[in-house]
């Protein structure tokens, strides 16, 4: 896991943060997601599948961050 961090650079994480990781850009729709699933609405299977395909640039982002700490 750590070597696949390695290989992605900052540039490429930021950006895929804030393409993916955001669109559509206004509501968010990562922000939709997390609110359907903190009130327990998100149900329809692609309903977790757009929670899983928004969110993954941001945990990369974040384990990246972790990594290059250490």
């Amino acid at each position: 896991m750590n070597e696949l961090l390695d290989k992605l650079p900052w540039s490429v994480a930021i950006f895929l943060c804030f393409t993916l990781g955001l669109a559509p850009f206004w509501p968010p729709h990562i922000v939709e997601k997390i609110l359907m699933l903190v009130r327990g609405r998100l149900v329809r299977p692609i309903d977790w599948f757009d929670l899983v395909l928004h969110s993954t640039p941001w945990v990369l982002l974040v384990l990246k961050l972790i990594y290059a700490k250490k």
